[in-house]
């Protein structure tokens, strides 16, 4: 027995591409909207217009405050008060403690250590001698 409705999982992948088959169109329209020159229009003249003029006013005068006087506040007088005076207390005497005597100890004696191998001493290496008459910018191989 055949299957005979249409799947639905099919719409949504028909819906995109369909929408993707008209987008070619909008992309060369847009093009065409920039590829057209505009026709440059002359600027109009506007007229002259007169700044409106404001009549000076006069600056209202206001008349000097006079400023209110304090009156003087007596300064408080504080009695002095004498300075307490705290008792010499007399110092602790400490006992005087022994110093401790260290006893002393033997210095160790190191091992003697086996002297080095004696290495033999190596020629230095040296460059082999270049050819004077070859110059190095001409090469000879391909």
């Amino acid at each position: 027995m055949a299957y005979r409705h249409f799947p639905l999982s099919i719409l949504p992948l028909m819906v995109i591409s369909m929408s993707l088959l008209n987008s070619q169109t909008i992309l060369v329209e847009a093009r065409q909207l920039l590829e057209v020159p505009l026709p440059e229009l002359p600027k109009p003249k506007l007229p002259e217009i007169p700044k409106p003029e404001l009549p000076q006013l006069p600056k209202p005068e206001l008349p000097e405050l006079p400023k209110p006087k304090l009156p003087e506040l007596p300064k408080p007088e504080l009695p002095q008060l004498p300075k307490p005076e705290l008792p010499e207390l007399p110092k602790p005497k400490l006992p005087e403690l022994p110093k401790p005597e260290l006893p002393e100890l033997p210095k160790p004696e190191l091992p003697e250590l086996p002297p080095f191998p004696h290495l033999p001493e190596l020629p230095k290496p040296t460059l082999p001698a270049f050819p004077k008459d070859v110059n190095p910018s001409h090469s000879t191989s391909p």
